[in-house]
């Protein structure tokens, strides 16, 4: 099936586009500028289009039967404005997705993010993809706005639409300042690593699983027009952030030492964020 992808270069994206690939898929991928990298290897590269997002034109998006919409503006700490994070996350994907229908795709597979729940994720064992939306910062603000609007549009032109949120997504080709690749660099180099308490819970899900089941979700047959539908994305096993990293930490055969509450929460952390399956 041919594919158009938005966040080819990106964490997810690069390793869905050599899952995709091997299961026999043909790939448009959107990104930034020729000078963009991957974040792994590819095995081998999609048709690239060095655009921005609100730029793309239906005549680009002719035969893709699919988008798989991945990209994200400021998803790692410390997040851009509010403005800016709606501007990116919210109206030019609704500009290409408008391109897409003109194109004629009907099926759009979104990522989301656990982190929309916000404050309501702590008033749950296992959040249930109806629980209220509570966002406490600007991106995660902006997914949550996204969704909403993403529904909207998929009501309005009778799409096929699934809307993946993501937990505690971790694993190879993550950006360097995140939690599990600041963990690996420090057990290879034999360091102690400084963290907070690790009190937060949550629901880790490696990032080859991630790109499986938006793999699997191209060819999903239970996807109906008009009727969007909201999933959660995780493992059904949550554990601490401390349980974690000492589980990697000895994993990885780690001769450093783990240094628990050295230092603090972040403002605004919600600390539990677990799915309900």
């Amino acid at each position: 099936m041919k594919l158009f992808l938005t966040g080819g270069t990106g964490f997810i994206g690069s390793h869905f586009i050599n899952q995709a690939h091997a299961a026999g898929h043909e790939i448009i991928a959107l990104r930034r500028s020729v000078d963009s990298k991957s974040r792994i290897p590819l095995n081998a590269e999609p048709t690239w289009i060095d655009l921005p997002m609100q730029e793309v034109t239906a005549e680009q998006m002719i035969g893709c039967k699919v988008v798989v919409h991945l990209a994200a503006h400021s998803a790692n700490v410390p997040y851009d404005t509010l403005e800016n994070c709606i501007l990116h996350n919210v109206v030019h994907p609704i500009s290409l997705m408008r391109s897409a229908v003109e194109a004629g795709i009907r099926r759009f597979i979104v990522a989301g993010s656990c982190f929309e729940y916000g404050r309501a994720g702590e008033r749950y064992d296992f959040i249930p993809t109806d629980a209220p939306l509570e966002p406490t910062t600007s991106y995660p603000a902006s997914k949550a706005a996204a969704s909403v609007a993403f529904h909207a549009l998929a009501c309005e032109e009778n799409l096929e639409f699934l809307f993946l949120r993501i937990f505690q997504v971790y694993g190879e080709g993550e950006a360097e300042g995140r939690f599990w690749p600041s963990l690996r660099k420090a057990a290879l180099l034999g360091q102690d690593l400084p963290m907070s308490e690790g009190l937060q819970i949550r629901d880790f899900i490696n990032v080859t699983d991630v790109a499986a089941a938006f793999v699997r979700a191209i060819s999903r047959t239970d996807l109906t027009a008009g009727s969007p539908k909201i999933e959660n994305l995780g493992t059904g096993s949550p554990q601490t952030l401390a349980n974690f990293a000492k589980k990697e930490w000895e994993r990885l055969g780690a001769t450093g030492t783990l240094l628990t509450g050295a230092l603090p929460m972040r403002k605004n952390e919600v600390m539990r964020y677990v799915p309900q399956q």
